[in-house]
């Protein structure tokens, strides 16, 4: 049965990827609770519906930071994009740039800066974490201005990498990973030909550039582990804010009084999320987290969400609970995995259409419109 476009590219993508790639995308941490509840609890979201309210004419357009978008949608930044098509950074950029919608670069993407800023004729986003190599992220957030990107997405719920254990089983990491992911590709021709072959250089792109020589995938788990900062403080953050004259977004919030720290630390928006269900397991889904912390700042920055995102459905689910803008992260990395460019660029067509549907049934005739009282009140 299919659910929707995203379910339909998920099993598609497990098709054509090895195993280590799909696995890496698909789980989250310890059991995955939070994986499988960021779905759960969006899809059991209840909106209004409302008829006879002439919705002939829709407007799904929106601005944020300044920047005109066609609907409130942007791209995540997702690490090794690069892995799933070939230069699959550039092709994602390319299909939400077509789309009218912020594309946001991953610190470890494949393609570095220079390579997807100039393949777009809009500016990208770029995300980046705080890191025990200050000088990384000064090199990392001037080659960013200099390459003309935007808004800066500032990841915080990375002080330390996630209990991830199907990377391990798939061999992402663990014993022999470098064997085993030779071994998967070379039963997977398709991927072996388009990304493996022909996608090269599969370094991680921004890093190797400030290095000097390639940091590649075998490196990738050991880079992230070593430089990762448990210590980070809010205090540690000033800097960059002093740093970069752009819009300021802060990643990974899922407690009110953290998104009232971020509206005195001087932030433009902050993103509800828990990381896909890639950090910590047990914690609230993006949406049940929402509410509370549209309560407590909505108005003073922009709200964005990600986890869980999988249809235009749920996107008018985020907006009513009390986001400004959503981020798709898993749903565009399947369509890019299973199509290419073309893939992203089908699924997002299909997410307007679904939320134009919700929007007509709901009687929202434009973003604006879209507020909590679509939502049906606990009974």
């Amino acid at each position: 049965m299919i659910i929707s476009a995203s379910t339909d590219y998920r099993a598609a993508a497990q098709r054509k990827l090895p195993p280590f790639l799909f696995h890496y995308a698909d789980g989250g941490a310890y059991a995955e609770h939070t994986l499988r509840r960021n779905v759960a609890d969006l899809s059991d979201i209840e909106l209004r519906q409302r008829v006879l309210k002439n919705m002939s004419e829709l407007d799904l357009s929106t601005e944020l930071f300044g920047e005109k978008m066609s609907m409130p949608v942007g791209l995540a930044p997702v690490g090794l994009t690069g892995m799933f098509a070939r230069r699959g950074e550039v092709q994602a950029a390319k299909a939400a740039a077509a789309k009218g919608i912020p594309f946001t670069l991953s610190t470890v993407s494949v393609c570095p800066i220079e390579e997807v800023a100039p393949a777009i004729d809009r500016p990208m986003w770029f995300q980046l974490y705080v890191l025990k190599d200050r000088g990384f992220m000064k090199n990392a957030l001037e080659r960013a201005k200099a390459a003309g990107c935007s808004t800066l997405v500032f990841t915080v719920d990375m002080p330390v990498p996630g209990a991830r254990y199907r990377d391990a089983h798939s061999g992402m990491s663990g014993p022999n990973a470098t064997l085993r992911r030779m071994l998967q590709a070379m039963t997977h021709p398709q991927w072996a030909w388009d990304v493996g072959l022909m996608g090269k250089p599969h370094d991680l792109g921004n890093i190797s550039a400030y290095r000097g020589n390639p940091t590649g995938l075998a490196d990738y788990i050991g880079w992230l582990g070593a430089n990762f900062d448990p210590s980070i403080s809010w205090k540690d953050l000033e800097w960059i804010r002093d740093f970069w004259d752009g819009p300021m977004v802060i990643k990974g919030i899922l407690d009110p009084e953290d998104a009232r720290d971020a509206v005195t630390f001087g932030a433009d928006g902050i993103i509800v999320s828990n990381h896909g269900g890639r950090q910590l397991d047990g914690v609230l889904s993006s949406a049940r987290a929402l509410p509370a912390i549209a309560d407590a700042v909505k108005g003073e920055l922009k709200i964005l969400a990600d986890s869980g995102i999988r249809t235009g459905l749920d996107v008018v689910r985020m907006l009513a609970l009390g986001a400004d803008t959503v981020l798709l992260g898993r749903a565009f990395l399947y369509a890019l995995a299973a199509a290419g460019g073309a893939g992203v660029s089908n699924l997002l067509d299909l997410i307007e259409k679904e939320m134009r549907v919700a929007m007509v049934l709901t009687g929202a005739k434009s973003i604006a419109e879209i507020t909590p009282d679509l939502l049906v009140k606990e009974r």
